[in-house]
């Protein structure tokens, strides 16, 4: 008997890309979205198609069971399409959301400007019809590349709020939870949070990554001011800036959550930040 296939958007990225390793290793028939060429596990299929473009997805969903999820885009103007597009060919739905999306049901902020298209786009995905679940994770721990040419040339992360501490997952967690989502009946309708095993600093961040590399790494704070300016400088959208460091200022005050959610799903702990950095000590080389 032939088992179903998984499409997996975003599969270039680091959790998308977990996704497709961790389904391909498990026997599952995935196939992967993309754009352009893409360096994938051999075996994978590749299908191009843009989820800009609802329509060039036609062949990327034919004969597809359930699809991963992954939106790249700051707002959720198009999505309805799209959902309406996998709709029409999957059962079942897992969508990447974010940690910071309220439960507007019952009575929550609707999130920060950063994370109020996840929350249309969950509602959305809610009101297809389709099987579905929301994964909410915590930072990405994979966002800390972002200082690695810094730290290539300087050894030094000029950043602001030294003492924030996070409690960052490592993509390999949320793709253990996602394979569980679209391969077993356990995560239906379900909208697990998903956290790190503890927090860290983001000084201590660096500590870690300058060990798994071997080399001397160190965190110097700058004010919050003087790095709005620098990535707005660097290209970031104004939007996206305003709303980042904010939030990441009140975290001081208001940390995030810890919990074993990815314990309790897959029967593994989640795995800490030292052993992140030591997965992707070559990247910061």
């Amino acid at each position: 008997m032939t088992r179903p296939t998984i499409l997996v958007t975003g599969a270039t990225g680091k959790v998308g890309g977990a996704v497709v390793a961790r389904l391909h290793a498990a026997g599952v028939p995935v196939r992967a979205l993309v754009r352009g060429e893409a360096a994938l596990p051999e075996g994978v299929e590749a299908v191009r198609g843009d989820l800009a473009d609802p329509a060039s997805l036609a062949t990327a969903l034919d004969g597809v069971d359930a699809v991963f999820l992954v939106w790249p885009f700051l707002g959720a103007e198009g999505a309805a399409d799209v959902i309406d597009a996998i709709g029409k060919q999957a059962r079942r739905v897992v969508y990447l959301s974010s940690a910071g999306v309220g439960d507007v049901s019952e009575g929550d902020a609707p999130g920060e400007a950063i994370t109020l298209f996840h929350t249309e786009l969950e509602r959305l995905v809610e009101a297809s019809g389709l099987e579905w679940t929301a994964l909410r994770p915590t930072g990405f721990a994979s966002n800390t590349l972002g200082w690695a040419d810094e730290l290539r040339a300087t050894g030094v992360v000029r950043a602001p709020l030294a003492r924030l501490a996070r409690p960052l997952i490592h993509e390999a967690d949320i793709a253990a939870v996602a394979v569980e989502a679209l391969t077993t009946d356990a995560l239906l309708g379900a909208r697990p949070l998903l956290t790190g095993p503890a927090r860290v600093t983001q000084e201590r961040q660096v500590e870690l990554i300058g060990e798994a590399t071997g080399r001397p790494a160190r965190f110097e704070e700058i004010g919050l001011a003087e790095a709005v300016e620098g990535m707005k400088a660097a290209g970031y959208p104004a939007e996206l800036v305003d709303a980042i460091l904010p939030a990441q200022a009140r975290m001081l005050d208001d940390p995030e959550p810890v919990n074993d959610e990815v314990e309790r799903l897959t029967g593994t702990p989640a795995r800490s930040f030292r052993e992140w950095a030591a997965d992707h000590a070559a990247d910061f080389r």
